[in-house]
């Protein structure tokens, strides 16, 4: 038996309330935002001060390899997330996954912002940092599959794309918040910022968490998962099916997902990093670029999820392949100007074009690939372990190419070559705008 989504017209379980569906979409945008901000705090300090403070070197290229080696172990946490949360969340239930994993996430953040440093206790600083980074990756690994299919499950038929991608939105929002603190930490004297300014970020996110567990205790259980337990359909094996029984939609979810999570962490990690050190410009102006260029997503990413459900998912993907394939040189002449209009312009319509038409409607997308019994499994682990690839590796690939051949041709190269699978797997995806969440 296959485990698929299909676009049959099949009944659908009753709607649900119009004000249960707000608040879930509610409590799982607020958690997603908590959840991307940990982890992308994680990011920015990476590049600005874990390679001075936990990686020192006597090559400031290799301590900043370092540094985004550490950040790239989060990323290769996540597939592990994903498969233990997914595959509990389609045994137990959707709810109780999105409470752990952001009580994971949120210790996990805040016991960074207490380490010790490499000058006060040698490698164990780096061992410690690493391990944290470890569990952080497993937190966001189980989260966004849940907050996904929460809202998917909740949503009505003809709004699943739209209500899906304000659970998106949690993505730059979170850049905005972790850039936001980190544009005013970093204005601190340096000594300050290096002694203890760093660790704020990672510090406040406890209470975030916080408030974010206390609104997701508020939501009700997903109803297509208490009609599955009701009638005791429930899967034995929600991993194997998912990845082993149906392995064409969990290769088409990872080849979807490759491009836009490639682009978006070398914008963000590896861009800074690039700019500040290669080009000379302020740390100040790519934080901020990063945070004009996000709050523009937040509406961009919204009208996108709201057009998948007009003219549905696939579209988005070719189009994103398609601007990231002729953007992916232009972006670095345009980086190269170095000036600050047209640095923070070229950011923002690379977020916007190259994440977001791709990102906006994921969140419905990639559970409408999978049927309901193992739709959590196969959406989460599938995006993770993307995410793993794309996101971890790309940027420090970046930084190895541009050190290898004294320019970004390389990186530009890198990037067109993942539209292309993206691309691919596109031709090979089916439109699921139509298809029912309860099969």
């Amino acid at each position: 038996m296959s485990y698929s989504a299909t676009a049959e017209h099949t009944s659908e379980p009753a709607s649900t309330h119009p004000s249960e569906v707000r608040k879930v979409v509610f409590a799982s945008s607020i958690g997603t935002i908590i959840e991307w901000y940990d982890f992308l705090i994680y990011g920015t300090a990476a590049a600005l001060v874990f390679n001075k403070l936990f990686f020192p070197a006597d090559d400031p290229f290799l301590g900043t390899l370092a540094a985004l080696g550490s950040a790239a172990v989060g990323f290769f946490a996540r597939p592990f997330g994903g498969a233990f949360f997914g595959f509990l969340g389609d045994k137990v239930g959707r709810k109780s996954m999105l409470l752990i994993t952001l009580v994971i996430m949120g210790l996990g953040t805040f016991a960074i912002g207490l380490l010790p440093t490499y000058a006060q206790i040698g490698i164990w600083a780096p061992i410690l940092l690493v391990t944290l980074r470890i569990v952080q990756g497993i937190g966001l690994g189980g989260e966004w599959g849940g907050a996904a299919l929460m809202v998917l499950e909740h949503a009505p038929k003809h709004r699943r794309g739209f209500c899906g991608s304000l659970v998106q939105i949690g993505f730059p929002i979170g850049l905005i918040l972790s850039a936001s603190v980190f544009a005013l930490v970093s204005r601190l004297p340096e000594e300050d910022f290096l002694s203890w300014g760093w660790r704020i970020p990672f510090l406040s996110s406890i209470v975030l968490v916080a408030l974010g567990t206390f609104i997701r205790l508020k939501v009700s259980e997903s109803p297509v998962f208490l009609e599955m337990k009701a009638k005791k359909e429930i899967a034995k094996n929600p991993f194997y099916d998912a990845v082993f029984r149906n392995p064409k939609n969990f290769l088409i979810a990872v080849g979807l997902k490759i491009c836009e999570v490639s682009w978006v962490y070398m914008l963000t990690v590896f861009m800074v990093v690039y700019a500040v050190n290669n080009l000379g410009l302020p740390k100040s102006l790519m934080l901020n670029a990063i945070m004009i260029a996000a709050a523009i997503e937040i509406i961009t990413i919204p009208l996108f999820g709201y057009l998948s459900d007009r003219i549905g998912r696939r579209p988005f993907y070719f189009a994103g392949t398609i601007f990231t394939f002729f953007f992916a040189f232009p972006l670095f002449w345009l980086m190269d100007t170095r000036d600050p209009f047209i640095v923070i312009i070229a950011v923002a319509v690379a977020l916007s074009f190259g994440h977001g038409l791709m990102f906006g409607p994921q969140a419905t997308y990639f559970p409408e690939l999978f049927g309901a019994k193992v739709r959590y499994t196969g959406a989460s682990f599938g995006f993770q372990v993307s995410a793993a690839i794309g996101g971890g590796l790309t940027p420090i690939m970046s930084a190895i190419l541009v050190q290898k051949m004294g320019g970004s041709a390389g990186v530009s190269m890198l990037l067109i070559g993942l539209a292309i699978i993206t691309f691919v797997a596109a031709c090979y995806a089916h439109e699921t705008r139509d298809s029912s969440v309860r099969v």
